[in-house]
């Protein structure tokens, strides 16, 4: 920070004008991009997935709430944890809000866990948030989406994670996946993404990307070793 270049007002602009010109560029390959993913094949859903929520049981086809388009926060919690994944509860701030934003473009917005509902409640209320989550407790969903593995996947190096075979660090890995609903009531899996896929859905990442000091993780322990839950931070 003390031994950054200064430079006059004139020459500031003249730099960040030529770097814009690199931003507008990543821009449009970023906007390119995401046409490809909208084309991309679409795979059917077969099965009838049942979750458990604050309004009772309701199925993959209830949880699209009258729209076409539904995106799933596949968010870390075992049935056996005693609380939310630090990462996912640092995602998960970012979520208040937006399902009411989503909705006037006709997508719906839910997070599952396969916690019981009671475990996700408690630290629901605990945390502070109001976007919708279920439990996928008793189901296979987690696990047909690749979130979730067998204490089997896990011993022998088995699990499919990100589109590969390997061991995942643990036994319940963060994820999100989009499906699409047509008037005939058919459910189709469009997409899904894990690891730093998930990355551009963090709002405080990003503010952090503007800064002198970026996400300042370089010489720590692990990525994200620094992250807390919000009510666990010391100042």
């Amino acid at each position: 920070m003390e031994k950054h270049r200064v430079v006059s007002h004139a020459e500031w602009i003249e730099a960040r004008k030529a770097f814009l010109a690199e931003e507008k560029e990543f821009t449009r390959a970023r906007d390119a991009l995401s046409a490809r993913r909208r084309e991309l094949p679409w795979e059917r859903v077969e099965k009838n997935y049942v979750f458990d929520g604050a309004a009772g049981k309701e199925s993959l086809s209830d949880l699209f709430a009258g729209k076409s388009q539904l995106i799933v926060y596949h968010f870390m919690f075992g049935p056996d944890w005693d609380a939310g994944c630090k990462s996912c509860s640092f995602w998960a701030d970012n979520f208040n809000g937006i399902a009411v934003h989503l909705a006037h473009r006709d997508v719906g917005f839910v997070a599952i866990s396969r916690a019981p509902l009671p475990k996700l409640a408690a630290y629901e209320k605990r945390m502070g948030w109001s976007f919708k989550w279920l439990s996928s407790f008793g189901s296979h969903f987690n696990f047909d989406y690749f979130v979730s593995f067998t204490p089997d996947e896990m011993q022998n190096g088995t699990g499919f994670f990100n589109y590969e075979r390997t061991k995942p660090p643990v036994d319940e890995m963060v994820g999100i996946s989009v499906f699409a609903k047509n008037e005939q009531g058919e459910i189709f899996h469009t997409y899904s993404t894990y690891s730093r896929g998930v990355d551009m859905m963090n709002g405080a990442y990003h503010y952090l990307d503007l800064t002198p000091k970026g996400r300042d993780e370089d010489a720590l322990p692990f990525t994200q070793s620094w992250v807390r839950r919000h009510d666990e931070y010391e100042d």
